[in-house]
């Protein structure tokens, strides 16, 4: 019996040079209010960075300040917008991996612990159908400043992957991750890659 092979790969600081959350904030709202916004939410991203807050908690946190009670609809348009952005922040060895594995028809996903929103427009121009990501919580088109979904970190990673492919002795898995919170996929991956 011929496996299949998955190829699962974490986003910001793999696929791309730097983390999504903050550059997304800046092309939302400009350079200015993201300065204005990390100071004012200095006290938690330091409790944070010294180990007191977890990365959920601040990331909700980040998350709400910034775009709680926007309209989605503008949310997802600027998150289309966004695709530009992307392509100038994309490692080109890992575009390379990507593309290497869906010419040997590997199923291509994304695992990541940003916003499933600014994500999958571009996964779906390079023809990755499957994101697997932090997913936001909406009510009458308004953004509630809370995720829907557990922060698509660590374990969580490992959870959602295997929520969606549940027979790991049925298929072959690359994974390539850059960060801590890429430990518990790549652990679990046959081909596991630590971008540096």
């Amino acid at each position: 019996m011929q496996h299949s092979t998955i190829a699962a790969f974490d986003f910001d600081g793999t696929i791309t040079t730097k983390d999504t959350l903050f550059d997304f904030i800046r092309f939302y709202t400009g350079s200015g209010k993201l300065l204005k916004g990390l100071i004012k939410l200095s006290p938690t991203l330091i409790l944070y960075k010294l180990g007191f807050i977890k990365n959920d908690v601040a990331k909700q946190k980040l998350f709400s300040y910034f775009f709680k009670n926007k309209n989605i609809d503008e949310f997802n348009k600027i998150s289309l917008d966004y695709i530009g952005r992307i392509h100038e922040i994309v490692r080109p060895a890992i575009l390379k991996k990507i593309e290497w594995h869906q010419e040997q028809n590997h199923i291509v996903i994304i695992v990541s612990a940003s916003i499933v929103n600014w994500i999958k427009p571009w996964a779906s121009e390079m023809g990755i159908r499957t994101v697997l990501s932090t997913e936001i919580e909406v009510k009458n088109n308004i953004i509630e400043g809370s995720f829907s979904s557990k922060n698509c970190y660590g374990q969580e990673k490992v959870n959602r992957l295997l929520a969606q492919f549940p027979n790991r002795n049925e298929y072959i898995l690359y994974a390539y991750g850059d960060s801590a919170g890429d430990k518990e996929l790549l652990a679990l991956a046959d081909y596991p890659t630590l971008i540096k």
